[in-house]
């Protein structure tokens, strides 16, 4: 567990609080203690993965409206984002030990916080991540939603064009040491917040407190390094053993929410999920970048608590 990361009390985060109704907790799982956004109580919990550069703050226009519809509601900062713990070494950024972070919040959630129905939610790399918990630890989810990123047998085909090869240039740059974080960190760290408002569609659902806190957790000693080596550690052998374990179908029910103006990923991504999705709901939204559950909330809520719903 990394020294530099401070307990922090229930409601407090050692980053600056936005004016959100957004309340933190400290969980500990798979060793680590995590920064928590939470919301609602009961039985049912949707436990929400975020991305690269994001923080559980992406999720704020979520946690509310699925705490009023009677849902328990976790966001946590993963592995060295924000305040939670933050390892040094690619190896602590493998896919087996991102996975087993997961895993150890829903064994959580189930021994000790009464949860007995378990939606997992994700976008981006967290999406990466929910990917795998859905294949070799299916048993421990009711439901999947996917957000903006391909099931990886599809971005295995679609990283074979050079179409989608051009968009994902940026895996290639992290895997250099140090000039990653350098670029990241450079001029205030305004590369944090350019992330975001240069691949927008609708810019204004950044508003600059927004994209100062991305700012401010980006910055913090070491988190940049953190951020890039999830990347660095698809690479690993331990991720590449685990990449090659059996992949079966997903029978898991399986929601996919696409911003189709998606500059990193392209919408071919979605083509042959249903190849290794039983049970496969996919919704595009052309008005929607990369980041769509921020970027066009309102329909994206309206999707997820109609398919909640009709899958409950």
């Amino acid at each position: 567990m990394d020294d530099d990361t401070e307990p922090i009390a229930d409601g407090d985060t050692g980053l600056a609080n936005l004016s959100l109704d957004l309340h933190y907790r400290q969980l500990s799982a798979n060793g680590l203690s995590f920064n928590v956004a939470h919301g609602g109580e009961g039985n049912r919990l949707v436990l929400c993965l975020h991305g690269f550069p994001e923080l559980s703050m992406s999720w704020r226009h979520q946690i509310p409206v699925l705490a009023d519809a009677g849902y328990q509601v976790w966001a946590p900062d993963l592995r060295g984002y924000g305040d939670t713990d933050r390892p040094t070494g690619i190896e602590n950024y493998s896919l087996p030990v991102l996975v087993a972070d997961v895993v150890g919040l829903i064994n959580l959630a189930r021994e000790e916080h009464g949860v007995e129905e378990v939606t997992l939610m994700a976008h981006d790399w967290g999406a990466a991540i929910a990917w795998y918990v859905a294949i070799h630890h299916g048993s421990l989810l009711d439901r999947l939603v996917i957000m903006n990123v391909p099931h990886p047998k599809v971005f295995e085909q679609r990283l074979r064009t050079w179409a989608q090869l051009r968009k994902s240039w940026y895996i290639a740059f992290f895997q250099i040491p140090k000039l990653p974080e350098l670029a990241l960190n450079a001029r205030g760290g305004d590369a944090f917040e350019k992330a975001f408002t240069n691949m927008a569609v609708h810019p204004e659902q950044f508003p600059p407190d927004v994209l100062a806190h991305y700012r401010d957790a980006g910055t913090q000693p070491g988190a940049a390094t953190a951020m890039v080596n999830y990347y660095r550690g698809i690479r690993t052998k331990a991720s590449r053993q685990f990449q090659e374990k059996p992949v079966g179908v997903i029978t898991t029910p399986t929601l996919m929410v696409w911003g189709e103006q998606d500059t990193a990923l392209g919408v071919e991504c979605t083509d042959g999920t249903e190849d290794w999705v039983q049970d496969f709901t996919l919704h595009r939204l052309p008005g929607a970048s990369h980041w769509v559950q921020q970027d066009q909330p309102e329909e994206v809520n309206r999707i997820l608590l109609d398919w909640l719903n009709a899958n409950g």
